[in-house]
């Protein structure tokens, strides 16, 4: 039976809204981040898992990583629990977003990707940061063979050999107390957040450490890296790392690299010391 043009529009008229309807608009990954984080403070796996990527990995305040598996095994307890009260940053470049919320001296970091069923949590990374600043002046190394010349990493791609001369040129800035080298490798909206500092620290503040540094003259090679992964992205590259420092416990880094006039940069930068047995790497 054949039907009319007119029959069908009326047809479709009838049809439930939520099928006419225009898809999401995902250009925000805020909708995803706080769909989780209700997801957590309720305790609902199911919700849980499909936000997560199947890559994710979450690093607590002592700097214990956990695999996607290893989460939905036992759920973690963030502690800005349902962060009420609480204004997340949101930053965006291209199909990775990176969100931001903190308490006191209590930081998270969730970075989003954006895949084809939608944005998906790659990173959740918690910061403690001190209570009182660092005594320490430096690490009291004055050579960088590793990461300033070599690292156990091979590059994949044009991107991440970018991304390594890029790291390995504003690390040789910082052991010689450099700022102006360093400070091509950085953008501009910067942000690193270490457990082994007081206060996050911008752009302008690490420029003014090094200068502090070089009439110091106190040593400060960077910690050399042990292992790393790399996601990449056609604007952004995240980048999880272990690195041990010349002294004092292993540390987990994430980064996220960003490309801005055609060079990479660093954007975000958080770091926490491994309180807990580090784990071992082929």
């Amino acid at each position: 039976m054949k039907l009319s043009i007119s029959t069908l529009l009326a047809l479709a008229l009838l049809l439930p809204a939520t099928v006419l309807a225009a898809p999401p608009n995902d250009s925000s990954a805020l909708p995803s981040d706080r769909a989780l984080v209700q997801a957590l403070a309720q305790s609902d796996k199911p919700a849980l898992e499909k936000l997560l990527d199947a890559d994710f990995t979450w690093t607590d305040s002592a700097g214990k990583t956990l695999t996607r598996a290893e989460v939905l095994q036992t759920l973690p307890q963030p502690p800005l629990g349902q962060e009420t009260g609480l204004q997340p940053t949101e930053r965006t470049y291209g199909d990775v977003t990176a969100i931001t919320a903190e308490r006191g001296k209590v930081h998270a970091l969730r970075i989003w990707v954006k895949r084809p069923d939608g944005w998906r949590a790659l990173v959740y990374h918690e910061v403690t940061q001190l209570a009182e600043p660092s005594t320490s002046a430096g690490t009291g190394v004055t050579d960088c063979e590793n990461p300033c010349k070599t690292i156990p990493y091979a590059p994949q791609n044009d991107a991440e050999r970018a991304i390594i001369a890029s790291w390995q040129a504003l690390e040789t800035g910082v052991t010689a107390h450099d700022s102006a080298a360093w400070a091509p490798h950085i953008a501009e909206e910067f942000v690193q957040v270490s457990s082994n500092s007081d206060h996050p620290i911008n752009k302008a503040g690490r420029i003014a450490t090094l200068d502090k540094q070089k009439l110091s003259g106190v040593g400060s090679a960077p910690p050399p890296l042990v292992s790393a992964r790399m996601f990449d992205f056609a604007e952004a590259v995240v980048m999880t790392c272990l690195h041990q420092p010349h002294t004092g416990k292993p540390v987990h880094v994430t980064r996220l690299w960003v490309l801005q006039h055609g060079q990479w940069v660093i954007s975000i930068s958080y770091q926490t010391a491994i309180q807990v047995p580090a784990p071992k790497t082929p």
